[in-house]
């Protein structure tokens, strides 16, 4: 065992060994690296071609959202001035119904008066001095002619 060769052999063999054992094992891992680095690289050539349209296209929908958030809110404004018009409205109609209640009331006791002041029974009229009993025209109620 004092033989340096043999050794030296040896050490080589073993050496030549792993490197075999550690090539068996790199030359998989290097092949699914490669694979790996063109799928990354396919991918990437996709992001580059589909990537700017899809950002145009989300550009595009933020403006149009933003167009139709002002329509909706001119929309909800127009409609808030609606509602206070027609509450005005209905304001001036109920004013106008109170208005016309108490003239129709009015008119109603107005009617009353009148119809109770037509069925009393009237007083028989003075005789004037003439004694013909019409006091109208020619002269005042003095007796004078």
């Amino acid at each position: 065992m004092q033989n340096p060769l043999l050794w030296l052999g040896l050490s080589l063999f073993l050496v030549a060994v792993c490197l075999v054992a550690v090539l068996l094992v790199a030359i998989p891992v290097i092949q699914e690296l490669a694979r790996t680095a063109r799928s990354a690289e396919k991918l990437l050539d996709m992001l580059a071609r589909e990537l700017p349209p899809t950002l145009q296209s989300l550009r595009n929908t933020g403006d149009d959202l933003s167009q139709l958030s002002g329509q909706v809110h001119e929309g909800v404004r127009s409609a808030s001035r609606v509602v206070s018009q027609v509450d005005q409205s209905l304001g001036a109609v109920r004013q106008q119904t109170e208005t016309a209640k108490r003239s129709s009331l009015s008119l109603v006791v107005g009617l009353q008066a009148a119809w109770q002041k037509l069925r009393e029974p009237q007083p028989e009229e003075a005789w004037d001095d003439r004694g013909d009993g019409d006091n109208r025209g020619g002269g005042d109620d003095r007796g004078e002619p």
